[in-house]
């Protein structure tokens, strides 16, 4: 996702969190407790090269309970499922992780 950044310009990238994949902004995680990687000093990065097309999928954070949870990252909307498959429909390139 950063690599990419490099090659784009910051306003034509949005990133998409949906389904579990709103999981990895949460804070407090301690991953390497079930010995995955530590992916959340990455995202923190992506304030730092200004990408500022953050969604979160609200519905994914509700089914999931996560409705008052705490975030990594303080500049992220959280939008309509609807809202995150306009925006892949309209993509010129899909990265998914």
């Amino acid at each position: 996702m950063l690599a990419a950044s490099a090659f784009c310009d910051e306003d034509e990238i949005a990133i998409c969190f949906l389904f579990d994949g709103v999981f990895n902004l949460l804070k407090k995680q301690q991953p390497e407790q079930i010995l995955q990687k530590d992916h959340i000093a990455t995202f923190k990065l992506l304030e730092l090269y200004e990408l500022s097309e953050c969604f979160i999928c609200q519905q994914s954070v509700t089914e999931r309970g996560l409705d008052n949870a705490e975030w990594i990252l303080q500049d992220v909307q959280f939008v309509a499922r609807e809202h995150i498959f306009a925006c892949l429909r309209n993509a010129e390139k899909v990265l998914t992780f």
